[in-house]
């Protein structure tokens, strides 16, 4: 291998410590970056390994690689040294430890650090290594609400948690929207007051999202001279934030424009908007989980935002988003890493079937996957009730497999990394973890789409039939799940009222749906 080379300056001859930053891990107010220190060098490469663990959409390669650059250049015109790297200075090394070994012969390099990875296998993978004669120390991110460390204090492995509880512990750790030892508002949770659907007036007032222009055509060609496989839609410019300056203008505009209704719609769907992918969604996911903002830093400012426009932003408007950030993206992790690496395996129902080809090409009959397949080739983005509800219960209820779901979950999202996408997809979707992370299996007939979304009207099958040839497939493949699973959730106390309606039912109609899920899923691949 040539030798490497920083950019900027060369390296000074001091230099004697080599500190990794992950991809992930492009977080500007971490402590190592208070003082420029001659003696250390930092290490930020694009690496074949992360590109091929699973087949990922094209935009997410490429805002992963542009907001590593960018953020490698900043550091540097700070007066850190930088040694950054691409496709093309690192592809003949397969795994990242093989490139650490090189750059640690190459500068005589006495210590190594490293932040946690937030991925078990990266994590395990550093851990693993060792260098003759090298100290390898390991930092924390810096970047979560709960160290890494503190995890264990919250969390036990295979023990059951509800998040709002959860949620709580934190709020009051923290003094987030707390009057004392108080939720502001007398109530800890507004969920009840986010459920609303668009009319028609609803749509016609949906604001244009702020979309970027990053010109992202060098790493396009990079990745193609390297035979990267990726699936999706790219131009060759990306709509993404892929620095810390972007990230807060998408913030302050989220704030400005969509927080005031953000909870009111924040589990409605439609495809009667120019703007039906992105609504009144922060889309802030991938800058929080690339570390460019910080949850605190999104918290504060959005409270900031409530605070001073209380008369257009409701506490429940409020409230609904700081429990996503606060509340499920803690938890999940917490989940994550407590049943980490056995989480993984989980397949509490025994789903064992196979993706349908739709998911790559959304050519389906189905219009609600259709439009959440489709948007999610375009945009590599689909909001969480998209997830949860509609692919996500299409999976659970035809029994696919979690490791396949979770392979094109990961893939597909831009903001897709395995410790906040597994608890959601193979615990929260699939049930797939016996209710570690869920109480209930979440799954719904079509009834429950068409009344948050519009894309039962335009739809091949009709959501008011249940049996019949025509009828929405969700129908009969929901009661199906019901019945099939009946050992399982029956003493469920939040499943009560479903199998006291399934036992009402006539033998016939029972049968008669049974049948028909029996059919979908035998033409699974035709719906």
């Amino acid at each position: 291998m040539k030798p490497i080379r920083s950019i900027g300056a060369t390296l000074n001859k001091s230099t004697s410590t080599l500190r990794l930053i992950l991809g992930d891990q492009l977080n500007a107010n971490h402590s190592w970056f208070r003082q420029k220190d001659s003696s250390i060098v930092y290490l930020i490469a694009e690496l074949k390994q992360e590109t091929s663990y699973v087949k990922h959409h094209k935009q997410k390669v490429l805002a992963f690689f542009s907001a590593m650059k960018e953020f490698a250049f900043a550091l540097a015109k700070s007066g850190h040294q930088v040694i950054y790297l691409t496709l093309d200075e690192t592809h003949l090394f397969d795994e990242l430890p093989e490139l650490l070994k090189e750059i640690i012969r190459q500068y005589d390099i006495e210590q190594f650090h490293y932040q946690q990875p937030d991925e078990y296998r990266l994590a395990n993978q550093l851990q693993s290594v060792n260098f003759p004669k090298v100290k390898k120390t390991r930092f924390d991110s810096e970047h979560f609400l709960l160290q890494h460390d503190e995890i264990s204090d919250y969390f036990d492995k295979e023990k059951k948690m509800k998040m709002e509880f959860f949620y709580r512990k934190i709020r009051k750790r923290f003094q987030i929207l707390m009057d004392n030892n108080q939720p502001v508002g007398g109530k800890w949770n507004y969920d009840h007051d986010n459920r609303n659907s668009f009319t028609k007036d609803d749509l016609k007032k949906i604001p244009k999202p702020l979309l970027f222009t990053n010109d992202v055509r060098p790493i396009l060609k990079r990745i193609e001279k390297h035979n990267v496989k990726t699936m999706g839609e790219c131009s060759t410019e990306i709509i993404w934030p892929i620095n810390r300056k972007q990230a807060r203008q998408l913030l302050a505009f989220f704030c400005e424009n969509l927080l005031p209704h953000f909870g009111q719609f924040q589990d409605a769907m439609t495809e009667n908007s120019p703007y039906r992918w992105s609504l009144y969604h922060s889309r802030l996911s991938f800058a929080l989980n690339s570390k460019m903002l910080s949850p605190m830093e999104v918290i504060n400012t959005s409270l900031e935002a409530w605070e001073h426009n209380k008369d257009s932003i409701s506490l429940a408007q409020i409230e609904g988003f700081v429990r996503q950030i606060v509340g499920w993206r803690e938890f999940v992790r917490g989940i994550y890493w407590a049943n980490a690496p056995d989480y993984a395996s989980l397949n509490y129902l025994s789903a064992n079937r196979q993706l349908p080809d739709y998911f790559w090409t959304a050519e389906t009959k189905m219009n609600c996957i259709k439009q959440v397949v489709s948007q999610s080739l375009d945009y590599a983005y689909a909001h969480h009730i998209q997830r949860l509800m509609v692919t996500g219960n299409f999976c659970l209820l035809t029994g696919i497999h979690p490791d396949e779901v979770d392979e094109w979950y990961l893939g597909i999202y831009v903001d897709a990394l395995e410790w906040v996408e597994m608890p959601n997809t193979r615990g929260m979707t699939q049930f797939a973890d016996a209710g570690i992370l869920a109480t209930k299996p979440y799954c719904s007939s079509g009834s429950y789409i068409n009344k948050m979304s519009d894309y039962c009207k335009n739809c091949d099958y009709s959501v008011s039939k249940k049996t019949e040839a025509e009828s929405c497939p969700f129908n009969s493949l929901y009661w199906n799940f019901i019945e099939q699973h009946k050992d399982k959730f029956n003493n469920n106390p939040r499943m009560r009222m479903i199998y006291m309606s399934w036992n009402k039912m006539s033998h016939d109609k029972q049968q008669a749906l049974i049948q028909r899920a029996q059919w979908c899923l035998n033409n699974i691949s035709k719906l």
